[in-house]
């Protein structure tokens, strides 16, 4: 592996997602983990150490916001930054989101794969990445 590879981990229900965007980072050059619900990305998340958690909230089980609530719980000071990625807009699931910690809320219909690859990118590299795609002011 890569030393200066990062590690996601991905957690998403739905499998087309999934494997989609866990293809895309995998392209983009991260070294991806997924798990199907919030206990197995828990488990993982116990076992092993992340750059970046790539987390929906409507999950099977336990969900997104608990996962994240029960990790935090756990390990207060983890560096692991945290991008919610669900189609829920609700203020308080969001305002929740950000209280647990998490830098970012992405509403999945509005981003595509693509876009979503450069916002994890964007949070764990800020200005160092530079853009994929020439801004519309060029």
């Amino acid at each position: 592996m890569n030393p200066t590879q990062k590690k996601v981990l991905l957690v998403e229900d739905e499998d087309f997602i999934r494997e989609l965007y866990a293809r895309q980072l995998t392209k983009a050059g991260f070294l991806v983990k997924t798990a199907v619900d919030g206990q197995s990305g828990l488990e993982t998340l116990k076992t092993e150490a992340f750059d970046l958690l790539l987390l929906d909230i409507m999950l099977p089980g336990m969900n997104g916001l608990q996962l994240l609530r029960e990790f935090k719980t756990h390990n207060p000071t983890s560096p692991m930054i945290t991008i919610l990625l669900t189609n829920l807009g609700q203020e308080a699931v969001i305002k929740e989101g950000f209280e647990l910690g998490a830098q970012a809320y992405l509403i999945k219909a509005s981003y595509t794969p693509d876009q979503v690859v450069n916002e994890v990118k964007n949070a764990l590299y800020g200005s160092q990445t530079p853009p994929t795609t020439p801004s519309p002011t060029q």
